[in-house]
C-alpha cells in the first residue's frame, strides 16, 4: 500500500515538473517572442525616420533649386524688359525730335539741323547696336558669325563717334552764337553747316569700318581666338587703334567742348554782371 502510494506521489511530481518545464518554454517563447516583435519595431521605425529624413532633405534642396531658378528667370525677364524698353524708347524718342523739327518752320534753323542728324545718328545706334547687343546678352551666344560681328563692332563704334562729333559741332555752334553773336550769321552757313555734318558722318569710317575689317584693331592671339570660338563676339583692341580711337573719338571732341562750353560760360557771366550793372541806374535815371 504504501508502495502505490509513493509511485502516486512520484507520478504526481513528474507531472509538475513537466507542467513546470512546460510554462517555463512557453514563458521563454513568448519573451523571444515579444523581444523579436520589438527589435523589428524598431528596426522599422528606424527605417521609416531615415526615409523621411531624406525625403524631407530631398524636397529642401528641390525646394532651393526652384526658389534659385525663379530667381534667375525673374532677373532675365527684368533684364530683357529693360533692354527692350531701352531700345524703343531710344527709337521713338529721337523720332520725334526729327518729326518736331520738320513739321514747325520755326524749328528750322541751323543749330537744330545738328540736332535732327544726332538723332538720326542715336536712332541708327538703337537699331544696328544695340539690338544686336541685347540678342548677345539674351542668349548668352553670338549667333551671327564673325562678319557680322566685325559689322557690329564696326557700326558701334562709327554711330557712337558719329554721336560725340555731334556734340562738338553743337558745342561750336553755340560758341559762336553767343560769343560771337555779330559775326554768327557769316560763320555758320548753311554751305558750312552742310561740310560739318558730311564731315562728321565720313570722318568716323576711318576709325570704325576701315581698320576693324582690315584686322588692324586687334592682337594675333585674338584673332585666333576668334577662329577658334566663332560663338563669341568679343571686342579686344591693340595699344595702336586704342590711342588712334580714343583720341579721335573721345579726347579731341572733349577738349574742344570744354574750350567752347568754358567760353560760352565766361561770355553768360560777363553779360550777367554787365546787366546787374546796368539795372541799377535804370531805376535812379529820372
Amino acid at each position: 500500500m504504501f508502495a502505490a502510494v509513493a509511485a502516486a506521489a512520484a507520478a504526481v511530481n513528474d507531472t509538475t515538473e513537466t507542467a513546470t518545464t512546460t510554462a517555463t518554454v512557453t514563458a521563454t517563447s513568448a519573451t523571444a517572442t515579444t523581444v523579436a516583435a520589438t527589435t523589428a519595431s524598431d528596426a522599422l521605425a528606424t527605417v521609416a525616420a531615415i526615409g523621411a529624413t531624406a525625403i524631407s532633405g530631398g524636397a529642401v534642396d528641390g525646394l532651393l533649386d526652384n526658389l534659385a531658378d525663379q530667381a534667375w528667370f525673374c532677373a532675365y525677364v527684368a533684364k530683357c524688359a529693360a533692354m527692350c524698353f531701352i531700345v524703343v524708347a531710344a527709337l521713338f524718342g529721337n523720332l520725334l525730335v526729327m518729326v518736331s523739327v520738320m513739321r514747325h518752320r520755326k524749328l528750322r534753323v541751323i543749330t537744330n539741323y545738328f540736332v535732327v542728324s544726332l538723332a538720326l545718328a542715336d536712332m541708327l545706334v538703337a537699331i544696328f547696336a544695340m539690338c544686336f547687343n541685347a540678342s548677345f546678352e539674351m542668349t548668352g551666344r553670338w549667333m551671327f558669325g564673325r562678319f557680322m560681328c566685325d559689322v557690329w563692332n564696326s557700326m558701334d563704334v562709327y554711330f557712337s563717334t558719329v554721336s560725340i562729333l555731334h556734340l562738338c559741332c553743337i558745342s561750336v555752334d553755340r560758341y559762336y552764337a553767343i560769343v560771337q553773336p555779330l559775326d554768327y550769321p557769316l560763320i555758320m552757313t548753311k554751305s558750312r553747316t552742310v561740310v560739318m555734318l558730311a564731315s562728321v558722318w565720313v570722318s568716323p569710317v576711318l576709325i570704325s569700318f576701315a581698320p576693324i575689317f582690315a584686322g588692324w584693331y586687334t592682337t594675333a592671339a585674338h584673332d585666333r581666338d576668334r577662329v577658334r570660338h566663332p560663338d563669341v563676339c568679343a571686342f579686344v583692341v591693340n595699344k595702336q587703334y586704342a590711342v588712334v580711337s580714343s583720341g579721335v573719338s573721345f579726347w579731341v571732341p572733349g577738349v574742344i567742348m570744354l574750350f567752347t562750353y568754358y567760353r560760352i560760360y565766361q561770355e553768360a557771366d560777363r553779360q550777367e554782371r554787365m546787366l546787374y550793372r546796368c539795372v541799377p541806374l535804370a531805376y535812379t535815371t529820372p
